[in-house]
């Protein structure tokens, strides 16, 4: 690895590593993401290695591990290039059939995914629906490269928006680049990055630290975006601070970053060390006489560190706790120097509006909400992964043409957007524009991109305790509104979730939620009513329903519903053999009975039920 030590050496080496990337050898490209491993990756790519050794294929088939390319549920995957052959669920015993029909410049079709509509094999990853609508940006690189490897990064164009930076030699050209490219913080608050970049630029007498960080404390349930970046193209979010560190001036970098992502921080350090050793990093970068490093400091798992105050005296070696604005951390942050902090996609976002244009990102979107935004679609949905989309798109078309509707019988409730201070919004509100203005009157939030599909069969009552549950435990009890105010409504609702709720009640509940978003002092306070007041807003009948029947429309809460067999029964005795305490009784071929004195209404026999046997009273 040769260190370079001009912006003139850096492209010549990267010319080179273009030309070497571009000779269209046939690769098997492995996703190793923290969901390939989970699903048996490993075994694949041991598996690989062995067959071709053994065929003697090192010359004809090339072998790139990456991160994660977003369809999770297809995992273990194989990508074949340049083909665009696409095996989802891959067994490792296929594994050398893989290797040899790539060899030979084949694709075996019945490993190929199938359409459902006609039932053919689809042969190109491209033409799979959970890939054709979206824009790939930050996503699509994940797949070219090694994240181990600096050299994969460099051929596929990285760096290069630094090297266009340090031949500018103006920072102020930057700034106004990102302003003109309209991106807004992409991990929640959506302040424009270029305004924001312009005010740390002028933070400071000149003379002390500054620091840039990089927020990569994702702590939102079921979100994991930002972990996905930064294991799959750590050199992207590197890169990316680099530039806004020259940008605003900035002296030293840091990278917060839970450490329940040993992943990521595994593939962070290497390529911390790699860029340092190329002279992309350190004292005198690429020769221009500019000094800035990067450091990585791992958080604890406190939600509440995700903003940034709290974050602040996280780094500092605190208790991670906000505190009161202004001072602004552009004015008075780690140790009391100016810092700026971007959200992990905003920063992998800068390298590519630097070398691809600001019009070409700006021409993405909607006024006011340019470029895409990654995320990260879990729940009641056939295709659960990581999306990448323009804002401004509908979200029907992310949940039902992406995402690919509902799994069984059930239709799509709501979809839940911001993580657990996000909101609830109705199915009726699909043609709704995914936008940070748009989500924020529907009374849900952007968030940093979580995005939770619910069913019919999921009860809203327990959606809104469930998240208040968390809200509460993550509440650094600060402020007295937030300590107390996040644990009474989680009191109330669990009332009216075992069916002892009054009306009275319900309006206190409505009280208490606006009274918490309009007193506390940092972001976590004041989103934290928008599981409750979303849901009171669009399913106040089934708050009703558990307070004046006593009754659980979804068949969710325990308290509240009754399990019985009805007449599409044909005695196939599956609920009675998983039935944990025995509670189901019938000979053979006749209807069963299920003993309510016994039953513990775990659910386990409707799950098994083939016949809508098992209804809810």
């Amino acid at each position: 690895m040769e260190r370079l030590t001009s912006v003139d050496s850096f492209n010549t080496l990267q010319d080179r590593l273009r030309k070497q990337s571009d000779a269209g050898v046939t690769t098997i490209v492995i996703p190793a993401g923290t969901c390939g491993i989970a699903s048996g990756a490993a075994e694949l790519i041991h598996e690989a290695q062995r067959a071709i050794l053994t065929g003697n294929l090192a010359g004809r088939v090339r072998l790139r591990i990456t991160g994660c390319h977003g369809f999770c549920q297809m995992e273990p995957s194989i990508l074949v290039e340049p083909v665009r052959a696409f095996y989802p669920r891959v067994n490792p015993k296929d594994m050398e059939r893989i290797v040899r029909a790539a060899a030979r410049g084949e694709v075996l079709r019945d490993l190929l995914p199938v359409d459902p509509s006609t039932g053919q094999p689809i042969e190109r990853q491209d033409a799979l629906g959970f890939f054709t609508k979206q824009v790939r940006g930050v996503l699509s690189q994940n797949e070219k490269i090694d994240p181990t490897r600096i050299e994969d990064y460099i051929g596929q164009g990285g760096y290069g928006a630094l090297a266009a930076v340090l031949s500018h030699a103006d920072a102020g050209w930057v700034i106004e680049q990102i302003k003109k490219s309209g991106i807004r913080g992409r991990g929640g608050a959506g302040f424009p990055t270029g305004k924001k970049w312009e005010l740390a630029s002028k933070a400071g007498n000149g003379t002390g630290k500054k620091f840039i960080v990089c927020n990569a404390d994702e702590g939102d349930p079921g979100a994991y975006m930002d972990r996905s970046v930064l294991e799959g193209n750590p050199h992207a979010i590197i890169e990316g601070m680099i530039i806004a560190a020259i940008a605003i001036g900035a002296t030293n970098g840091i990278i917060y970053v839970r450490t329940e992502y040993p992943l990521a921080i595994k593939h962070s350090l290497i390529a911390l060390r790699q860029a340092r050793r190329m002279g992309l990093l350190g004292d005198n970068i690429l020769g221009s006489g500019i000094k800035f490093d990067i450091d990585i400091v791992r958080g604890a798992g406190a939600f509440v560190c995700g903003e940034e105050t709290a974050m602040i005296k996280s780094i500092e070696g605190r208790m991670g706790e906000p505190r009161q604005r202004p001072p602004y951390p552009i004015a008075k942050g780690i140790f009391g120097s100016p810092t700026c902090i971007n959200n992990v996609e905003t920063l992998a976002n800068v390298p590519l509006i630097i070398r691809h244009g600001a019009d070409a990102f700006a021409a993405i979107g909607l006024e006011g909400n340019r470029g895409t935004k990654i995320f990260s679609l879990v729940g009641k949905i056939r295709n659960t992964g990581l999306v990448e989309v323009p804002l401004g798109t509908p979200i029907k078309e992310v949940v039902h043409e992406i995402g690919g509707g509902p799994v069984g019988k059930a239709r799509i409730k709501a979809v839940q957007t911001g993580g657990p201070s996000g909101g609830c919004i109705p199915a009726s509100l699909f043609d709704l524009p995914i936008s940070y203005d748009s989500l924020t009157k529907a009374g849900s939030i952007m968030g940093s991109g979580g995005m939770i599909v619910m069913d019919e069969n999921t009860c809203m009552v327990d959606v809104a305790r469930y998240f208040m549950n968390f809200l509460k435990d993550e509440s650094c009890g600060k402020c007295f509104t937030c300590r107390k105010g996040t644990q009474r409504m989680y009191e109330i609702l669990d009332d009216i979730s075992k069916g002892n709720g009054t009306l009275e009640q319900l309006d206190l509940l409505e009280q208490l939620a606006h009274a918490v978003k309009d007193t506390t002092m940092c972001g976590l306070g004041q989103t934290a009513s928008n599981p409750v007041l979303s849901t009171l807003r669009y399913f106040r009948d089934e708050y009703i329903s558990h307070i004046e029947k006593r009754r659980c429309p979804a068949g969710v809460c325990k308290e509240l519903i009754t399990y019985s067999i009805n007449e599409n029964c044909t005695g196939c005795q599956r609920c009675a053999k998983v039935c944990p305490p025995r509670a189901i009784t019938g000979e053979r071929k006749e209807r069963h009975v299920i003993d309510a004195a016994k039953c513990i209404k775990c659910g386990t026999c409707r799950g098994v039920c083939k016949f809508e046997a098992v209804a809810v009273v």
